[in-house]
């Protein structure tokens, strides 16, 4: 008889805990399996109830914990729907951005390729105007130079000239030194002859007077 109650107060038990609702929600568990279990391990039907019971709530308390974490679908499906209204305006700004961004980008970019266009149409233009100094200074170099060899060559040519007039007037002069030197010597040559005779006239004089003289006293002392 104490079985059979107390098999049916477990059986009220296990039907009470099983469909006792937690709040709002309902919680699914065997409690009578886990109270005969806890008696087949020595527990009293008293003392599995109890802690059965204080399980029961310490599961109430985490799913209450659990429960006021999450939200329902409606709120979920509001919650999904602001944020993709949120993102549609971001996604909205930012194609205005890019837009606007894109524009402005697009103006400078062609505000610099304007800016290149005009730089190198600079650099060309110095360019060609630097060349053109170049040739042009090139050819006044050349023109000098080619001047200034022409006046060397004159200047050698006339140097030249002026060498060989040189070079005839002292051949020249060396020729009347000769011809004056020959006609010295050969006067000189005259005048010694001339000179000789004299004194080989002179002598023969000389001679003569002597012999003469000689004659004198020799007639005198005959």
């Amino acid at each position: 008889i104490r079985r059979q109650a107390k098999s049916s107060h477990s059986h009220n038990s296990r039907s009470s805990c099983r469909c006792s609702p937690l709040g709002s929600r309902t919680l699914y568990f065997d409690t009578h399996a886990f109270v005969c279990l806890l008696e087949e391990n020595g527990f009293t039907t008293q003392q599995s109830e109890i802690i059965v019971s204080a399980i029961m709530n310490i599961m109430k308390n985490n799913m209450d914990m659990i429960h006021k974490d999450m939200v329902t679908k409606m709120q979920q499906e509001i919650a999904v729907q602001q944020i993709m209204s949120h993102i549609g305006g971001v996604k909205k700004d930012m194609i205005i951005l890019e837009k606007s961004e894109f524009s402005a980008l697009r103006s400078e970019n062609e505000k610099i390729k304007l800016e290149l266009q005009q730089l190198k149409k600079q650099v060309t233009d110095e360019t060609s105007k630097v060349r053109t100094d170049s040739k042009l200074d090139f050819n006044l170099e050349k023109s000098r130079v080619k001047e200034l060899y022409s006046l060397n060559d004159r200047k050698v040519l006339k140097m030249r000239t002026e060498i060989v007039e040189l070079h005839a007037q002292q051949d020249r002069a060396l020729t009347q030194t000769y011809r004056k030197i020959d006609t010295e010597v050969a006067g000189l040559k005259t005048m010694l002859e001339s000179h000789k005779l004299d004194n080989i006239k002179y002598l023969a004089g000389s001679v003569f007077t002597c012999l003469t003289v000689a004659l004198g006293f020799y007639r005198l002392w005959i």
